[in-house]
């Protein structure tokens, strides 16, 4: 548990340990550096996104759809930035702020970061009790102890190698999907008005109840911790760490990416499309609780199985964000730190103190302060998301960091736009919040 050689990875029992073939077809050599943007998508599906979604398709239709597109594609772009940053300089993002920055600014950072960790672990932690209450009604407090067992899947699937680990998370990601397939299926919305959906429109302009959710929409989408993530477990290829060999990775690990934020895309519009196509068109456009919604879809579809499948899906979901989450908090504490933790001291830590803030919260406020803590949760997020991307911008576009992978003019223009606009539209939903 002390400090390490700072060249050391983070993850480093996993760092370099997944083979990429050196001659092969592009298919091939794709699926080899697929899997880190799957660790990320999860993140931008998690359960603090459901209640966004849901009161934007309840209360407004199918009119924010193009919200959660303009969102997605923000994401793909600092995803990409963050994946990047890993691959040229060979460290992730937490390392490169300790190396940059001083001892003041440098610890700031990290209580930052371990902050935005627990709070999104928090969002997860508590997703993933609602949906065992819902299925197999266990108490919330219960339900909060039974998620910290995912710290022993992550450690024993590691010791099998990374792929395993990877390959649930996908796996989780894939039952998600499914399942908000099965939902749009028995709901049967509208071809031609989702399609319209994905078109700007002045709505939030016009409506103030709009633009504060399109504002929840897109603070629960872009999450700071998954550029720490991404920045490091790109590193888990054995590509070749030269100039060649980084273009390469950073060429594949972008087609990953964006599959997989596609992927992301589809389950968060799935969500919205739902809940307007069942909520919004029957005369409950104030639904915008997770358990309202799972209550209401068996009378409204007329079939139980569309409330047991939405509860699986929160499952899936909750217990997908918090195996990287878990990851992501040994990653900080690794890179400001400089510390080599062993890993299951590191997760372990990282899981309670997302569990004893929810224990204490179910046991002393029941159902009215769990829902408090989920808002809190996704304002804090908004807090920290600039503590993330404006470092990652700024790294991005020096030479003196990344060398031939620097930003291009247009690219590091359109990445400080960006960092503007959900620096503002984050301020503005805190604003909205208190206000």
């Amino acid at each position: 548990m002390m400090s390490a050689h700072p060249t050391t990875p983070t993850l480093s029992d996993v760092y370099n340990s997944v083979p990429i073939p050196t001659h092969g077809s592009f298919l091939r050599k794709l699926f080899a550096f697929s899997g880190p943007g799957f660790l990320v998508a999860v993140g931008y599906m998690d359960p603090g996104n459901w209640a966004t979604d849901l009161a934007g398709g309840a209360q407004f239709g199918y009119s924010l759809l193009f919200v959660i597109l303009a969102a997605n594609l923000m994401a793909i772009l600092l995803q990409h930035l963050a994946l990047k940053l890993g691959v040229a300089t060979e460290k992730d993002l937490a390392q490169v702020c300790r190396d940059s920055y001083s001892k003041p600014v440098r610890l700031g950072l990290w209580f930052m970061a371990q902050i935005m960790i627990i709070a999104c672990d928090l969002a997860e932690v508590i997703g993933s009790a609602i949906a065992l209450n819902l299925l197999f009604d266990i108490p919330l407090s219960i339900g909060v102890i039974i998620t910290a067992a995912d710290v022993f899947i992550i450690l024993m699937l590691q010791k099998k190698g990374f792929r395993y680990l990877e390959a649930l998370v996908i796996a989780l990601v894939a039952t998600v999907i499914v399942a908000f397939g099965f939902e749009i299926f028995l709901s049967q919305p509208a071809v031609s008005a989702v399609l319209a959906g994905f078109l700007p429109s002045s709505l939030i302009f016009t409506n103030q109840d709009a633009l504060y959710i399109a504002l929840g929409i897109l603070g629960a989408t872009v999450m700071p911790h998954n550029l720490f993530l991404h920045s490091s477990v790109v590193q888990t290829r054995q590509y070749t760490r030269d100039d060649r060999g980084k273009k390469e990775a950073i060429k594949f690990g972008t087609i990953d990416t964006v599959i997989a934020l596609t992927t992301a895309l589809f389950a968060n519009a799935a969500i919205l499309i739902v809940a307007a196509s069942v909520f919004h068109f029957s005369g409950n456009a104030d639904v915008a609780e997770i358990e309202q919604a799972y209550l209401l879809l068996t009378p409204l579809l007329g079939t139980s199985l569309a409330s047991l499948v939405f509860a699986l899906a929160l499952l899936a979901s909750g217990q997908n964000s918090t195996l990287t989450g878990t990851l992501t908090g040994q990653i900080i504490a690794e890179g400001f730190l400089n510390l080599k933790i062993k890993p299951w001291v590191s997760r372990l830590s990282t899981r309670l103190l997302a569990i004893i803030p929810a224990l204490a919260v179910i046991i002393f406020f029941q159902d009215f302060g769990v829902g408090k803590l989920l808002i809190l949760s996704q304002v804090i997020l908004s807090l920290q998301l600039p503590f993330a991307v404006i470092p990652l911008v700024m790294f991005t576009s020096s030479k003196g960091k990344m060398g031939q992978f620097v930003n291009r003019p247009w690219l590091k223009y359109l990445s400080y736009s960006i960092a503007l606009i959900i620096v503002v539209l984050n301020v503005w939903l805190l604003y909205n919040i208190f206000g």
